[in-house]
Formats: C-alpha cells, structure tokens, sequence
C-alpha cells in the first residue's frame, strides 16, 4: 500500500514538470516589412532618392539650386573668358597687334603661370575665409580684367592682362571642387562635379559661337573690331555672376549661414556629411603638410591628374589647323565647337554612369583609354583631311574629369585638409607644367602639324593609364587593409593599452591595477 501511494504521488508531481517543458519558439510568419519601391527620379538621378526622407530631398533641391546654379554660371564664364584669347588671335587681334613667332603662346604661358601660382593656396585660403567672399572678389577682379583686354595696344600689355585673369580665374575651380565635395555623398557628387564641369566645355563652345556673331554684327561698330567687342561683351556677363556668387553660395556644412536654410536644414546636413565619413575642418600647421605628404595619395593623384591634362592639350590647336587650310573667321570659330559640344556630353555621361554603378576607375581609365585613338591619328598625322578633323572632334571623348576629381574627393574624404589640398594641387601643378609645356612642344614656329606635341600627348595618354592602374590598385589595398580583421598581435595583452604617441607610432603602456 505505502509502495502504490508513493508511486501516485510520484506521477502526480511529474505530471505539472512535465508540463512546465519550454515549449519550442513559434515561427514569426509575418512578412517582412516590404523596402521603399524605387521611383524614377532614383534611376535617372541619385540612385538612393527612394531611401531619402522628404526633408533631405528639399536640402538637397536648395543646395542644387544655389552650389550648381552659382558654380556653372562661374565655370562657364571663366572658361568663356579663358578661350576668348584663341578666338580673338584668329579674328583679327593677331592682325591689329602684329603679334608673331610665338607671341600667341607666350600670352598663354603668362595666364597659364598666374593660374598655377595660386591655386594649392585657394582651397587652404577657404579655411579661414568664406568661399563665397573668395570667390565673388576673385571673380570680379577676373571681369574687370576682361573688361581691360578690349582696350589693348600691344603684346606686352595682353600679357600683363592675361596674368591677371588668370591669377584671379585660378581660385574658381578648385575651391567650387571642395565645396561640392563638402555637402554632396558618394551617391550624389560625380554627376553634380559632371554637370558643373561641362559648362567648361560648353564655355568654350558659346565663346565660338559668340565671336562669330560679334565678328558679324560688332565689327567696326564704335571704332572697335570684333575681337575688342569680345571682351566687352564677356565682362558685361562675367561681372554681375560675381556679386550674384557672395548672396547664394552657402560655403560649407560647418560655416554655412546661407539665407535659405533653416536651421534644422543646417543640422540635417552636417549629420549628413557625418555619415558618409567627411571629416570636419581642423586648424592648419606644418604637421598637416607632414602627416599629407607622408602618404601616397598626393604623388599619384597629382601625377595622373598632370599627365591627364597633358594629354588633352590637342583639341587646343584644332582651330590653327583649320586657319591654315583657310577656312573662313566664322568656320574657325565654329567648327572647333564641335570638340567642345562632344566633351560636355561625355562628361556628363562618364558622371551619370559612375554614380549610378558606383565606380570611379572605369570611368577615368575607359575614357582615357580611348584617347589613344585621336592623339594616335594626330601623332600620324595623315594625309586626310577628314581623318584629322575626326581626330580633333573626338578628342572631346576622353574628358573625364569629374569622375577624375570625384575620385579623389572621395579617397581623401577622410582628412578634409589633405582632400582641399590634393583637389587643388591636381589642376595647380597641371597648369604648372603646361605653362613651359606648349612652348617646348607646340611651338607655333612647327603649326600645324606639330611633329613634337601630338606624339608627345600620345605617350602622355600611355603614361596617365599606367598610373591610375596604380591608383586603383593602391586604393584596393586601402580598403582591404580597412576591412580585415584585426591580427590577434594588435591586442594588447594582460592589462596593456595600444597607445599612439605624437608621432602616430602605437606602442604598449601598461594599464594600472583595479
């Protein structure tokens, strides 16, 4: 009896255990949360626009409006200003100011040399001040002094003149570059830096079109020819954009105090920037120089960006040729637009086409590569005159700047003193060399088939793919290196610390007893 009572009790007690089992997890069939559908404006646009909050696209429409509004109307007067010299040398002004031997070239090399002189210190000098007081001085100073070429008398005074518009041109492009590069992630700046440099281009194109109607209808008008008229009419445009430039540039996320945006607006876009890794401006001192000079990224972005521009100076001599097989005033200005035309397409499409599959080295190395048809064809130089005016037309092919630019931009994005100075030091050393450059090689003494230059951007096209195959390469390592994982010798051990010193040298200090 005391054996059969146990064993119901027994069997009672085990009857709640086992129903106090954990029973096993129950399946979540709910679906998952479907993501945002894509809308057009992100297949066409930023890719990411489906993702973006409605407050960040109203950012992002008021900083278009005002950094790509303010930043192409510059580039394309500066470009317009720029170019007018070769469209004045062939309408007339060669004539007027019996310019000869290399008279043309030495004008070039004075605005070539002040353009270089100044711009590594620009986008340091926007450190300190703001880019829109910069840039608005620098870009009337530049209109005045086109205003001034209307009036010249003699090669010497157009030297003079054109060092000082290149001084004051320098400052535009690279300090644009920066401020595009502050506000703008990875998704969104190569086709915006695209769109703002196809107005150089374009630039150039109009200033043909515009000495052809000025040719045509100015000629004469007041006693001044038609070159003269040139240099009124581009100062008349150039001055105003100036002033326009200090009221709606919003300088840059940190310093911004743009009118048009609200402080939340202000807020949204340092976070922003945060996120996609920019780092925030620090105080510059000779240690900045030593920590960027230190690593590889200036040597080979300068290098390639040099030997890149070296080898686009071709199409530069397109309208000389056509002089001599007298073409017409009207069809020299004109036909060389067609280069120009070609080169703001592309440009935009190498940009698009970038942002929109997230590569920067196929479309630097790809265009560049195709280079080596055109400046072949010229190095050649053949007999058809068909042949090398599709030579000359297609050089616009292998513009690829903006992704050029884009690229560094974003490799540099984490230390911003080392991205303003190797965004800078890129066109400043570029313009550096082609200030000595054309006169060795493009000496108007051997036009029109210069049998030293178009061989000579040949090989530059050659040398600028070797070394942004290095680029790439170097950059891979970079972010292999960033995404290993740590080795176990880089912990410390037993109460240690890694510690860097002044240096950047890690060493080990012994952590004190809890």
């Amino acid at each position: 009896m005391v054996t059969t009572t146990q064993s119901s009790s027994s069997a009672s007690a085990a009857a709640p255990a086992a129903a106090e089992e954990p029973k096993p997890p129950t399946t979540n069939t709910a679906p998952a949360p479907a993501p945002p559908k894509r809308s057009f404006r992100s297949f066409i646009w930023d890719t990411d626009t489906h993702l973006k909050p409605h407050a960040e696209l109203v950012l992002l429409r008021k900083l278009d409006w005002s950094i790509l509004s303010i930043g192409c109307l510059g580039f394309f007067l500066k470009y317009l200003d720029q170019g007018n010299l070769a469209n004045a040398y062939v309408s007339g002004m060669q004539e007027d100011l019996a310019m000869h031997a290399n008279e043309y070239t030495y004008a070039g090399t004075a605005y070539t040399c002040a353009y270089a002189l100044m711009q590594m210190p620009s986008t340091l000098v926007i450190q300190r001040i703001r880019p829109s007081w910069w840039l608005a001085a620098m870009e009337v100073g530049w209109g005045a002094f086109t205003f001034a070429q209307a009036g010249l008398k003699s090669s010497a005074e157009l030297y003079v003149f054109r060092f000082f518009v290149g001084f004051f041109e320098s400052s535009f492009f690279p300090c644009l570059l920066y401020v595009l590069g502050s506000w703008y992630t990875k998704a969104e700046l190569a086709k915006r830096v695209a769109i703002f440099h196809m107005t150089a281009p374009l630039g150039s194109a109009f200033g043909g079109y515009l000495q052809a109607a000025v040719y045509e209808n100015l000629d004469g008008a007041r006693g001044l020819a038609g070159w003269r008229w040139l240099y009124v009419v581009c100062g008349c445009m150039t001055v105003p954009v100036g002033l326009a430039t200090f009221l709606l540039l919003p300088d840059t996320p940190y310093t911004t105090r743009a009118w048009f945006l609200t402080e939340a607006e202000c807020e949204l876009a340092v976070e922003r920037v945060r996120k996609a890794g920019k780092a925030a401006p620090v105080r510059i001192t000779p240690k900045t120089f030593v920590r960027i000079l230190s690593r590889w990224r200036w040597y080979a972005f300068v290098l390639g960006y040099v030997l890149y521009g070296s080898a686009c100076q071709a199409s530069s001599y397109f309208g000389i040729w056509l002089k001599s097989e007298h073409y017409s005033v009207v069809d020299r200005n004109i036909i060389p637009t067609g280069t120009n035309l070609i080169s703001a397409a592309c440009v935009v499409l190498w940009g698009f086409l970038s942002d929109y599959t997230g590569s920067r080295f196929a479309f630097v190395v790809g265009p560049l590569t195709y280079g080596l048809i055109p400046n072949g064809i010229l190095a050649v130089w053949p007999l058809s005159i068909q042949l090398k005016e599709f030579a000359f037309l297609t050089c616009g092919v292998q513009l690829m700047t903006a992704v050029f630019y884009t690229w560094a931009n974003e490799v540099c994005a984490g230390d911003n003193e080392e991205r303003a100075l190797v965004i800078s030091s890129m066109n400043g050393m570029q313009y550096a060399v082609a200030a000595w450059l054309p006169i060795v090689i493009f000496p108007q003494t051997m036009a029109p088939d210069f049998r030293y230059g178009f061989p000579a951007t040949f090989g530059f096209v050659i040398a600028g793919i070797i070394v942004i195959i290095g680029i790439h390469f170097l950059v891979l390592r970079e972010q292999r290196r960033a995404t290993a994982p740590p080795d176990l010798e880089d912990f410390p051990a037993n109460g240690e610390e890694l510690e860097e010193n002044e240096s950047g040298v890690k060493g080990v200090v012994e952590m004190p007893k809890q």
